[in-house]
């Protein structure tokens, strides 16, 4: 569909900016959520870099309501997707009724990519907001944006510098929302993936300067998927060659040491291709193998 015939298929005039948030619970989040409106107002027209995760998730849903079919809210396929992130972009396309599209992006085809150093994110990052820039140009569409929010300005995120280099917005961000208040508009507006646990890409369970291969990410998301299986809602394998390293939610630990959960757990990443099975005692904690980054920098 052409940007003339999205924006002829529009609503007549967007709904006022406060009226879907009257009677949220807090000025401060009603006055951020207004903000966002009149953000993706002025935009006119978007690309929503949309994962499916929560962050992307909302800010599609939002830019759908204010822009109508000026928004094409497009998935990225490669390797590194999980087939599971795939199942909750199309669940939240279809009960929001956004204008969807999938694009594959080939960041495994670049070495930098592959050789997995600390800035990998970068590489991933600009391969796809190349894509993205090339079909915004291509459509006449004004603005590319992504989900980005203000909590991530706490971690290592070198993917920032390939979107501050093409020109990609951050609009949650850009109005000061965090993690928290997002799954609270979004469960606000009715999303039932507001509260879907935060899971980045697979090669991120992969140690810097250990090489991304398409065979160790499907035993990765192999392993997830058996632990999710299993129950838990919570989970990252850190590959670690044939050692899977099982980061699990905090009140999920003690069940995992159980020995009729632990065999269970180590027959079914066993399965999934790894020899050894480990439990970290930490727990999940988002961006683990960023630590050592932080303490060489300190």
């Amino acid at each position: 569909m052409s940007l003339e015939a999205a924006r002829a298929s529009e609503r007549a005039a967007p709904e006022p900016a406060t009226a879907e948030w009257t009677s949220l619970p807090s000025a401060a989040l009603r006055g951020k959520a207004e903000q966002l409106d009149s953000l993706l107002d002025d935009y006119r027209s978007v690309i929503v870099a949309f994962s499916g995760g929560v962050d992307s998730a909302l800010l599609a849903v939002a830019a759908t309501r204010r822009l109508g079919a000026a928004a094409l809210c497009v998935t990225a396929e490669s390797p590194s997707y999980p087939q599971r992130h795939r199942q909750l972009a199309q669940r939240v396309a279809a009960d929001f009724d956004l204008r969807h599209e999938f694009i594959a992006t080939a960041e495994l085809t670049r070495p930098e990519y592959r050789a997995n150093p600390v800035n990998r994110c970068y590489f991933c990052k600009t391969e796809l907001y190349t894509v993205l820039a090339a079909m915004a140009s291509a459509r006449g569409v004004a603005i590319v944006v992504d989900g980005s929010n203000a909590d991530d300005r706490g971690d290592y995120r070198p993917g920032r510098e390939a979107a501050r280099e093409h020109g990609v917005r951050s609009p949650l961000d850009d109005v000061g929302l965090t993690k928290a208040e997002i799954r609270t508009l979004a469960r606000h507006l009715g999303m039932a993936t507001w509260d879907e646990p935060a899971s980045a890409c697979l090669s991120s369970r992969v140690p810097y300067h250990t090489e991304i291969t398409d065979e160790s990410l499907r035993t990765i998301e192999h392993a997830e998927d058996a632990l999710r299986d299993l129950g838990f809602r919570v989970c990252r394998v850190r590959h670690h060659g044939t050692l899977a390293r099982l980061e699990l939610g905090a009140d999920e630990l003690a069940r995992a040491v159980e020995p009729e959960w632990r065999d269970r757990i180590v027959n079914a990443v066993r399965q999934a291709g790894y020899t050894h099975v480990t439990v970290d005692l930490q727990g999940y904690r988002m961006g683990s193998l960023n630590e050592g980054i932080r303490l060489r920098a300190v």
